[in-house]
């Protein structure tokens, strides 16, 4: 089995890889971060799906808990969400921008999947912190893509900027202070556990700057218009 997982994953690298360099072929004069963030926009719709799929129970999606992972959540969704983590931590590394929190994020995720994969428990829980982790992504990535087309400082941007921090607020500072809840609760391995607090704490810290983002985002909307409308009534 785990020969299986690590083959899987290996294939998965190679795959996000050919198509990273695929995207940089068919779109020369886009920028690599541009590219890189299509690639990761497909992985967040695969592992959002993959982990809609892998849930056992709605009624309880982290029922049940501390359990056996099962072989679809083993190797349909944490195995190519693992393979994509390394993907993209390598790419960070060639990227201009250096992005030190991005790079702690995928180290503590990829800990965290590949323990999980080692101990081969956790799934319900893994699982769903990959669901509530990704459900923002597209937006995420939106915001930049749509700078690098020309609409920076748009209503559309704004409303990609808006859409993305409301589903990131209530998918990591809801779900996800709840899913640690369960995690550290339940009997995990400690490195699991140690995995999902981290998690949580770069959410915390990323929720932090996403507010100020869109603190000044609205701002810089409407300053403007507040100073015109006050110098008309003078």
């Amino acid at each position: 089995m785990e020969e299986h997982i690590a083959s899987l994953v290996l294939l998965g690298v190679i795959s996000w890889t050919t198509a990273f360099l695929f995207i940089r072929k068919m779109f020369p004069k886009r920028s690599f971060d541009f590219c890189n963030r299509l690639v990761s926009t497909i992985h967040a719709t695969v592992a959002v799906t993959l982990a809609s799929l892998s849930v056992e129970d709605w009624k309880c999606p982290v029922c049940p808990q501390a359990s056996t992972s099962s072989p679809q959540q083993q190797m349909k969704a944490l195995a190519v969400s693992l393979s994509y983590l390394i993907y993209d931590l390598v790419c960070c590394l060639f990227d201009k921008k250096f992005n030190l929190d991005n790079c702690v994020h995928h180290l503590v995720s990829i800990v965290g999947i590949g323990a999980g994969l080692a101990y081969q428990k956790c799934g319900s829980e893994m699982i769903a912190a990959l669901w509530i982790t990704e459900l923002s992504s597209p937006f995420l990535h939106l915001r930049e893509l749509l700078k690098e087309l020309g609409y920076r400082d748009t209503d559309l941007n704004l409303a990609a900027d808006i859409s993305f921090a409301a589903i990131f607020t209530v998918a990591r500072m809801v779900g996800g202070p709840y899913l640690s809840y369960v995690t550290l609760s339940a009997n995990n391995p400690f490195i699991i556990k140690a995995m999902a607090l981290g998690l949580q704490l770069v959410s915390a810290f990323w929720f932090y700057k996403i507010a100020k983002m869109v603190k000044y985002k609205v701002i810089k909307r409407t300053g403007p218009k507040q100073v015109d409308a006050t110098q008309r009534r003078d």
